[in-house]
């Protein structure tokens, strides 16, 4: 410092710190040879304290407010200087004003996924991340643990051991809520009051309050969650006969509106309805023949697949060709396979299907 700055702040006798920073915690006032005048004005504004050390030591604080220094207002450094009696010229003494305001927006996340076990799904891996925000509750306990004698410090310089505690602890919570993984977005503010109960304790030992601590998402890794909007998809889907039915009904009438162009217009039209046709067939009739909420075929007995209008159809058990015998959907000359035999046979040559003709009429005379 040179000689103007020292003649300059040999007059400076006001004492303050206009904050213009966003993250500034400490701010030591700067004075050459840390130099006080007695009866200098302090001015400390609201969300601000003031400290005063005297050789590394706490001595005196000031909450907010204007005060002239004299030996009456400044007890405890009095005491030690022994200054029994006015005083009026300069002391030595370290200022820093401390912001207690709140440092809002703060980030924290986990950096890998962290497993946990959950009820449903075994073993999982989540990720998580939110924002809390703090300030300074004991500016003396705040500068002993942390500050030290920096002659500025910011957020940053603390932040990183914010957002580890804040990690380490928010997962312990989770964990110990024993919320299902599939509920944890329903519980975000229980998730998160039951983090802010565990943590508070340990930045009140930095002489730090946490007073807000939010959770903005817990997620899955990206394969478990392809798997779950499967599964979500099954369940919205419902019926997957009544679904292929929809399916097939919305084919026929696009096909119905359109029909000299797409694939018809390749031409392959007329296979493609004749595939069409023979599908959608299967679907309504073995819907209809079986029924959604049918029984399954008895033990033993193998089911038969039949060939309809050149198509192969099925499987279908004995009672269900019955019905399609008395519908006249097959004949006796129908054929028909099941496991086990070597080759396609009339329905009639087949000894399993000898009875289900029996009650079907003969054709019509002239027929």
């Amino acid at each position: 410092m040179g000689l103007f700055d020292k003649i300059r702040n040999e007059f400076i006798d006001i004492i303050e710190w206009v904050d213009t920073s966003s993250d500034t915690i400490v701010w030591k006032f700067p004075r050459y040879h840390n130099e006080i005048k007695m009866n200098s004005k302090l001015t400390v504004r609201e969300s601000q304290w003031a400290v005063f050390m005297n050789e590394g030591a706490i001595a005196d604080v000031f909450t907010p407010g204007m005060y002239t220094l004299t030996t009456q207002n400044m007890p405890i450094l009095t005491t030690l200087k022994g200054w029994k009696y006015g005083f009026n010229s300069p002391f030595k003494a370290d200022v820093f004003f401390v912001s207690t305001r709140q440092f809002i927006n703060q980030k924290w996340g986990t950096r890998n996924p962290v497993m946990l076990r959950d009820a449903e799904f075994g073993p999982v891996r989540l990720r998580a991340f939110g924002s809390f925000a703090f300030r300074v509750k004991d500016p003396g306990v705040f500068i002993k643990e942390i500050a030290a004698t920096n002659p500025e410090f910011s957020v940053e310089g603390i932040n990183e051991q914010l957002r580890n505690l804040a990690v380490s602890r928010g997962m312990d919570a989770i964990a110990e809520a024993k919320i299902p993984v599939l509920d944890l977005a329903a519980n975000y503010d229980e998730v998160s009051a039951k983090i802010t109960e565990k943590i508070r304790s340990e930045f009140n030992e930095l002489g730090l309050e946490l007073t807000k601590f939010l959770i903005e998402n817990i997620s899955l890794p990206p394969e478990v969650e392809a798997a779950l909007d499967k599964r979500s998809s099954m369940g919205i889907v419902g019926n997957l006969g009544a679904y292929a039915q929809y399916q097939a009904a919305n084919a026929m009438e696009e096909a119905a509106k359109n029909p000299n162009g797409g694939l018809a217009g390749a031409g392959l039209g007329a296979g493609l309805g004749m595939a069409i046709g023979g599908q959608v067939g299967n679907v309504f009739q073995n819907n209809t023949v079986q029924g959604n909420d049918g029984p399954p075929p008895l033990p033993g007995a193998l089911p038969f697949f039949v060939a309809i209008d050149g198509k192969q159809a099925g499987p279908y058990t004995i009672d269900q060709l019955t019905q399609l015998a008395a519908a006249g959907t097959i004949n006796q000359q129908s054929q028909v396979w099941k496991k086990g035999m070597p080759a396609w046979a009339a329905a009639n040559t087949v000894p399993d299907l000898s009875t289900i003709f029996n009650n079907v009429p003969p054709p019509l005379p002239g027929a």
